[in-house]
């Protein structure tokens, strides 16, 4: 039974969000897991670690240098690109690849204040099985769960931001011409598709993020920054690995 009542309660909390589901919760016995929370807890506590992470990667890959200046998720040239680049820059090049990676991550940046909303529909989308998988998962579960479920979404809504950033200094066009020119003589084909290939980055940059998100809540008693925090993600039931 008080499986029954756990389900019931995920359900109705991460499916809908409104006023009924707060009065089908009233309604509900205030069941106790093994771990000592109830499952009202639960489904608040799980809903609001996740909201927080995703705003919070978000924000700051979206905000000014938010993919430029760090040192782990700057958008580069491909390393079978490299070698180009460096001809490149070798005969007086340089600044149009530096304008190039720049639009890259500026692009990136850009398209990333459009990924709240798509995990935040991911969130009011979950299963009763997804929700006690995440919270009783690993480290990274809510980021894989993440991966299936918006990497699509993800990908339709950043690649036209992309596009016109790239656009703006002509980064695509230069960078189709100069690989397909590239490709007719190497053994190691470079994509032309630029946009295809920030697009994946800038994606690849949002779950890394999110998964050092989830890490902390679930690891860092301090980064648990509210009572229901602490409440659902200190319980025996969290530390289920």
């Amino acid at each position: 039974m008080k499986n029954w009542y756990l389900a019931c309660t995920l359900s109705v909390f991460l499916l809908s969000g409104c006023e009924t589901t707060q009065q089908i919760l009233n309604s509900l016995p205030p069941t106790t897991t093994t771990g000592g929370v109830n499952t009202m807890q639960i489904a608040a506590g799980l809903k609001e670690a996740l909201t927080i992470g995703t705003q919070n990667s978000a924000n700051r890959l979206s905000a000014p240098n938010g993919f430029f200046a760090n040192a782990v998720l700057k958008i580069l040239m491909p390393p079978e690109a490299q070698k180009v680049e460096t001809t490149l820059r070798n005969v007086g090049l340089g600044s149009v690849v530096d304008k190039a990676v720049l639009a890259m991550n500026r692009g990136a940046e850009e398209a990333a204040k459009s990924a709240t909303p798509i995990f935040v529909n991911a969130i009011r989308q979950m299963s009763i099985t997804d929700a006690l998988g995440i919270l009783r998962g690993g480290d990274f579960a809510a980021t894989n769960y993440f991966k299936q479920k918006t990497t699509a979404a993800l990908t339709s809504a950043f690649r036209p931001v992309i596009t016109d950033a790239l656009g703006k200094v002509n980064a695509t066009r230069y960078w189709a011409d100069v690989f397909s020119m590239y490709n007719k003589f190497s053994k190691t084909p470079v994509n032309t598709d630029l946009t295809a290939y920030v697009t994946e980055r800038a994606i690849d940059g949002i779950f890394h993020e999110v998964g050092l998100e989830e890490q902390k809540i679930r690891r860092d008693p301090a980064a648990r920054v509210t009572e229901l925090l602490k409440t659902v993600f200190g319980s025996a039931l969290a530390q289920r690995n």
